[in-house]
């Protein structure tokens, strides 16, 4: 496999320990004289003070006009402001601070303030589910929490349960009567951003030293089931992984530098993103922000015009149909001229010939139209967090006249940790080989049929390396589940390609992410819907290339038949599980349990099948215990299944 070395043979039921080759020699180390995150950004201003850092578009009556920015050293006066506040507030190094909101200047600035301190950054999202912040804020004991201003009402919702920790809430913009009404009731200081900037006054703070092995950011993901868990990252696991994306641009001879423009609007609450904007602060590079409007998304990138531009399949989906839909909408001239050029060039990449030299003047006639509506200046688009559709892919690669790679990685790794070789039009459909600062290995699987040490060897895709995550928050037991003798088991199963790169394949536990990159505990939903009287047996499925869920059902007879009674209907059980009324009622059902709930949206199911014959071990579907047998179940209902997704697009 010609861009791996062997680092260690195969033992037991796992296959060899592989790693890039061109880290044969050692694994990529943290920069030097960095010790911390706080480095990273201090280094910058040292380095790129009058850069622009962060950017923001101003919106006057509803329109909105360029970006304006702030530079390095004007960001990191204001961090040092901060740092004086929340250090008065009483707040101790290693102690922890809760960031909630949209991405934007402020949260950086917090976000700085925190590393300057050496205060452990908690980031605070309510996707994880309607406790979540509530859960987080007294699992981590957090005291100090910043938040956008309309998430204020839903942060002192908290109140009656975190007031035991929480001490001090600061806006990134103002704070209304009522805010401070609420709470003051709950015992609590609340502060404007530029109330709470002055509370520090003329305070030298004298920042502590800071050690790689100290934890610089808790975050907090979703279990399979209960609540979600703290992914503790060290300075060093962050450190490490700021090298990495230049090592990956180096297969091209090229580098991220300060001409780098990176636009902000994964959430910096996850760690792909958070990931992206320390190696781009360690650069000197700009961050600009989007309005948080995914609507608007295509028009600030317009107007950013960056460089770089990380995304989840989903985002990449809504382009690429935006795409087609106005090559469809031209006329008949420009169809076929755009037909024309983009076989030509798909097929001269097919050969291994690099984009930039597939198809030139057509890159001028036809795709640098593409191109000017991505802003121009787009040089990488790296697709992460869930697989990207091989098709998407492929278009992307021929008419954005950017690279396009794919990456692989988790909280738990610190971000990516796999990811595919720009340029390398093989490497389509895959993940690529291991980044240089990881060891990777397969285990195989031998209920699910994958074996490591076959001739196509597949397993749980296993990570060794220094960027692992240093356990989880308070549950050493859930840490020594997935951490085996320096391995971290990722519960993803994955395929070694002829070249070295790797193919994810499938979901060892039964947990998987949809195409927006939300995870979705199945068994966890099919408790919840499973209690309805009208089910007697319930799978759900979804898949990362598919936004909603979908579900086949055994509906009880009895309840059933009772309902098509009192409501006019008739036929036998298996034409009444055929019947669309029936199905609608059903799925009625099933919202009506997921609102009650309090289910995330994309937990809903969105179309069902009935089956009247129930899941049976005759058909393999099910095993003696009656646990499903989720592969085979996929296998035999692949019709429906394929047919519930069309009929929802």
């Amino acid at each position: 496999m010609k861009h791996l070395v062997e680092v260690e043979p195969a033992t037991g039921t796992a296959g060899p320990a592989y790693r890039n080759a061109r880290a044969k020699d050692g694994l990529l180390q943290p920069p030097p004289g960095l010790h911390s995150c706080w480095d990273i950004f201090r280094t910058a201003v040292e380095k790129y003070p009058n850069n622009p850092m962060l950017g923001r578009r101003s919106v006057v009556d509803g329109k909105a006009g360029e970006y304006t920015w702030v530079t390095y050293k004007e960001v990191y006066d204001v961090v040092m402001r901060l740092a004086a506040s929340i250090s008065k507030s009483g707040i101790k190094q290693g102690e922890c601070c809760g960031i909630y909101g949209a991405n934007c200047p402020e949260w950086i600035i917090s976000m700085e303030a925190c590393n300057a301190l050496g205060v452990c950054c908690v980031p605070l999202y309510d996707s994880l589910g309607a406790g979540a912040v509530e859960f987080i804020i007294c699992h981590a004991e957090i005291q100090v929490v910043f938040v956008e201003e309309k998430k204020i009402a839903e942060l002192l919702k908290t109140c009656h349960a975190t007031s035991k920790y929480l001490k001090t809430i600061i806006s990134f913009g103002g704070v209304t009567n009522d805010h401070k009404e609420e709470a003051k009731n709950h015992g609590l200081s609340i502060f404007s951003w530029e109330e709470f900037l002055i509370t520090g006054g003329s305070h030298q703070v004298d920042l502590p030293e800071k050690k790689r092995s100290d934890i610089c950011t808790i975050m907090y993901t979703s279990g399979t089931t209960g609540d979600p868990k703290g992914v503790m990252l060290s300075n060093e696991s962050l450190l490490v992984n700021v090298v990495g994306p230049d090592s990956v641009l180096q297969y091209i001879g090229e580098v991220f530098d300060q001409d780098d423009v990176y636009l902000s609007y994964l959430p910096l609450a996850h760690v792909f993103d958070r990931m992206f904007e320390e190696v781009f602060i360690y650069h000197g590079s700009k961050i600009g922000f989007w309005r948080g409007d995914v609507k608007l998304l295509v028009d600030d990138i317009a107007a950013l015009k960056p460089t770089v531009f990380c995304a989840v399949p989903r985002v990449l989906d809504r382009i690429y149909s935006g795409l087609t839909a106005k090559i469809s909408a031209g006329g008949i001239l420009k169809k076929t001229l755009f037909n024309i050029a983009y076989k030509m060039k798909l097929d001269s990449m097919r050969k291994g010939v690099k984009h930039e030299k597939a198809a030139p003047f057509f890159d001028k006639l036809v795709f640098s139209k593409v191109k000017e509506r991505l802003g121009g200046r787009l040089r990488v688009i790296l697709s992460g967090g869930a697989p990207l559709a091989a098709p998407v892919e492929e278009f992307l690669r021929v008419v954005t006249c950017a690279y396009v790679v794919q990456g692989y990685g988790l909280t738990e790794t610190c971000a990516g940790s796999i990811v595919s070789i720009p340029n390398e039009f093989s490497m389509v459909g895959t993940v690529g080989p291991p980044v240089q600062h990881v060891d990777v290995r397969l285990e195989s699987v031998p209920e699910m049929g994958y074996d490591a040490l076959s001739s196509i060897p597949r397993g749980e895709i296993c990570i060794r390396g220094n960027v692992l995550f240093s356990g989880y928050y308070k549950r050493e037991d859930l840490a020594q589940e997935v951490m085996i003798d320096g391995w971290f088991h990722t519960g993803d199963v994955g395929e070694w390609q002829p070249d070295g790169s790797l193919k994810v394949i499938d979901r060892k536990k039964n947990i998987f992410k949809l195409s927006q990159g939300e995870y979705v505990a199945v068994e966890n939903l099919e408790n919840v819907y499973g209690v309805l009287q009208e089910i007697d047996s319930i799978w759900v499925y979804g898949n990362s290339f598919e936004s909603y869920l979908v579900a086949v059902i055994n509906p009880n007879q009895q309840a059933l038949e009772h309902w098509a009674e009192q409501n006019g209907i008739t036929g036998s059980f298996a034409e009444l599980c055929k019947n669309a009324r029936v199905k609608e009622h059903i799925l009625a059902e099933l919202t009506k349990i997921a609102k009650e709930k309090k289910l995330k949206g994309f937990e809903f199911i969105k179309a069902i099948h009935l089956d009247p014959v129930p899941f049976d071990i005759e058909r393999d579907l099910i095993t003696p215990t009656y646990k499903k047998k989720r592969p085979q179940m996929l296998k035999y209902y692949q019709g429906e299944i394929d047919a519930l997704y069309k009929g929802l697009k």
